[in-house]
């Protein structure tokens, strides 16, 4: 499945935390890896406070050093510079993954606390998931080790088959990386409804727990034939259903359990903010420092 790893960069040093992970799973995966510079129009010096290629020459001198620099020569790394300056260069990636490079897996930086949400999710990775094809790696830059190493994948699911996409996807990642799986379901409480649900559970709280309870006996008994599959195909897999929140506690049971990967099915569509503000991926990935494979879910 993952053969090729895309990289992009911009040539700050808060993009290149994205690198030791993208060395690592290229080496256990045996993928080649491309690292992407788009030049844009009117670049500025700076970004995120750091250095920003301006242009093609140097843009071309700085993806060999890293190239050099950051992985082992027994791995395929190339590079590539789109050189025509581009005003929307999230649309330009979006571009290259269709018809240029086409990436099994991106992996990239989200570009501090808050620029999940305003790089990933508002801007490229938006584009790029709502394409319906490539997963994106997003790499917190708080999460580096050294060296990297994945030993624990956390899967949430919510018992939709659409959700399941993420599971062949967290599969080759175990083997490749000798992990095991955690799967994980949540069941929400009466206090953590929204919406319909709420005010339901506000005039009948009786009958919305009877709902919640059967729902958790359903979530334990949906995960039952996912762990004997995984296990049977020489997985190490374990399970737990949680009530509350579920991107709290998606994030929670994460951090305690000591989870070095989260991969999560999501949607993505354009422009839907409404959607995104709504979605358990985006809150996941602004309050997680690990790892965070978003796997896009066909509609």
């Amino acid at each position: 499945m993952f053969k090729h790893l895309l990289v992009p960069l911009d040539g700050s040093h808060l993009a290149e935390a994205a690198l030791p992970t993208a060395a690592y799973l290229a080496k256990a995966l045996g993928a080649a890896v491309t690292l992407l510079h788009i030049v844009e129009h009117n670049a500025p010096q700076e970004v995120h406070h750091d250095r920003h290629l301006t242009d093609a020459a140097s843009a071309r001198a700085y993806l060999a050093d890293v190239a050099a620099r950051e992985f082992p020569p027994e791995l395929t790394v190339e590079s590539h510079v789109h050189e025509v300056e581009v005003t929307n260069v999230a649309q330009s990636l979006v571009e290259h993954c269709q018809e240029l490079i086409t990436p099994d897996l991106i992996v990239m930086c989200t570009h501090g606390p808050t620029g999940v949400r305003e790089w990933i999710f508002g801007h490229l990775g938006d584009q790029v998931i709502a394409l319906g094809q490539t997963p994106v790696l997003l790499v917190h830059p708080q999460s580096q080790a050294s060296p990297v190493k994945i030993q624990r994948i956390f899967v949430p699911l919510d018992g939709s088959p659409a959700h399941e996409h993420a599971l062949p996807v967290a599969e080759e990642l175990a083997r490749a990386c000798s992990a095991g799986l955690h799967l994980g379901m949540v069941i929400q409480t009466l206090g953590t409804l929204s919406g319909e649900k709420a005010a339901t559970g506000r005039l009948l709280p009786g009958a919305m727990t009877a709902v919640l309870e059967l729902a958790e006996e359903n979530a334990e008994a949906y995960l039952q034939p996912h762990l004997a599959r995984l296990r049977s195909a020489g997985l190490s897999v374990t399970a737990e259903v949680a009530r509350g929140d579920p991107a709290d506690t998606i994030v929670r049971s994460a951090r305690k359990r000591k989870m070095d990967l989260i991969v999560l099915g999501t949607h993505g569509k354009v422009g839907t903010e409404a959607f995104w503000a709504g979605s358990v991926a985006p809150r996941v990935a602004d309050h997680t420092t690990l790892p965070l494979v978003l796997v896009p879910i066909p509609d």
